[in-house]
């Protein structure tokens, strides 16, 4: 059952309220909405009209809060106490510029000023919080990141609003002619304020516990043999407490008046470093494994600057490394990779998709033939 709440509610009509309110409910005892949409205020004595109602009535909630309304009930303890939702301004992103795009929303420039992440689910709202809570972790440690001052409803979706004046991503500059060798050393230098920063146990999800998934649900595609092995070549990858980006590339790179500044924290977990060059290999090349033009795509330059890109990521990021080991840092990637797009693919598997047939068969095979010759996945 929904009620509205409308205009005032003081002491002058609280009583009245809660009379018209309790005529409404009846005997009626599931979940209970109220509606603050056209709420303008309300005082003391209205907020013991309500703290009655959620005391009779456990599955009471309030929605559609206006700023002001939603502070009252915030400071005077009620939020924790109940769930209380505000009303989200809404948006329109029509027209607007796409500058990023991952696996859970899509960026747009709205004005010079200002970005918005859209989230693909329309559910997004706990994972919105999350994300603007793992965004203000990261900057008080020192991550170079922008952080989210407002939700947002964009249509039947939620969206996070950043300030982020004249800023451009990573690949829009190599578009613009910026050398992809002075962004991907630039690139470098925020990784690795990233792998630098040392986590305690348990303080953000962990990597390799995803990824042994990813190889335990290869086993059943793969030879008994080569799935046994792959699973523990992931099992011996060590749990470190290095926290990683998880979707680190040129579209979630921001640079702003000289500033280079990170986007879509809502990957962010711990682990070994190895996975982040694995997803990193795999936005760059590996999702190309069939059609070259896949990353490309995705990332708005051309194939052969996002394989450029990769390898002067590896340059830079190891630059006190011979080739010999920057090569075994690249083979453990793309294992790495291939038994994540195999699994991710498996999943997504439509029997009339050609190229997710061709991705899968690649896949097996790259893994078949690799997983024997390999003494360990971790540097």
């Amino acid at each position: 059952m929904t009620i509205k709440l409308t205009g005032r509610i003081d002491s002058s009509n609280a009583a009245e309220t809660e009379k018209r309110v309790l005529e409404e409910i009846g005997d009626y005892s599931g979940e209970l909405t109220l509606d603050a949409s056209e709420l303008e205020y309300i005082s003391s004595a209205g907020l013991r009209v309500i703290l009655r109602l959620k005391k009779s009535n456990s599955n009471t909630k309030l929605i559609n809060c206006n700023s002001d309304v939603y502070e009252i009930f915030d400071m005077t303890g009620f939020t924790e106490m109940m769930d209380v939702s505000k009303a989200y301004r809404k948006l329109s992103v029509e027209g607007c510029e796409v500058i990023g795009e991952g696996a859970n929303g899509i960026v747009y420039r709205t004005d010079p000023d200002t970005i918005v992440k859209v989230y693909k689910n329309p559910d997004s709202l706990s994972e919105i919080h999350n994300e603007r809570e793992l965004a203000r972790k990261a900057f008080v440690m020192g991550i170079p990141t922008a952080i989210p001052y407002d939700v947002v409803q964009v249509g039947d979706l939620y969206g996070s609003v950043f300030e982020l004046l004249n800023a451009e991503s990573f690949g829009n500059l190599i578009n613009s002619g910026v050398s992809i060798d002075s962004l991907a050393e630039q690139s470098v230098e925020i990784l690795k304020t990233i792998h630098s920063t040392m986590l305690k146990d348990g303080e953000l999800p962990s990597k390799r516990e995803e990824a042994i998934g990813w190889a335990e649900y290869c086993t059943d595609h793969l030879p008994k043999e080569i799935g046994e092995k792959l699973v523990q070549l992931f099992k011996d990858i060590p749990e470190t407490n290095n926290m990683l980006h998880g979707d680190f590339h040129i579209k979630n790179i921001m640079q702003q008046n000289g500033e280079n500044l990170l986007i879509d924290m809502d990957t962010l977990a711990m682990g070994h470093p190895i996975y982040e060059f694995a997803a990193m290999f795999a936005a760059y090349v590996g999702f190309s494994c069939v059609d070259e033009n896949n990353s490309a795509n995705f990332l708005g330059i051309t194939s052969q600057q996002c394989r450029d890109f990769w390898k002067d990521t590896l340059k830079y990021y190891f630059a006190d490394k011979d080739q010999e080991f920057i090569d075994s840092v690249q083979k453990m990637s793309e294992i790495i990779c291939y038994a994540r797009v195999l699994r991710r693919t498996i999943k997504r598997f439509d029997p009339n998709n050609n190229e997710q047939t061709a991705m899968i068969e690649f896949c097996k095979n790259y893994l078949i033939e690799n997983v024997p010759k390999t003494e360990k996945l971790y540097y």
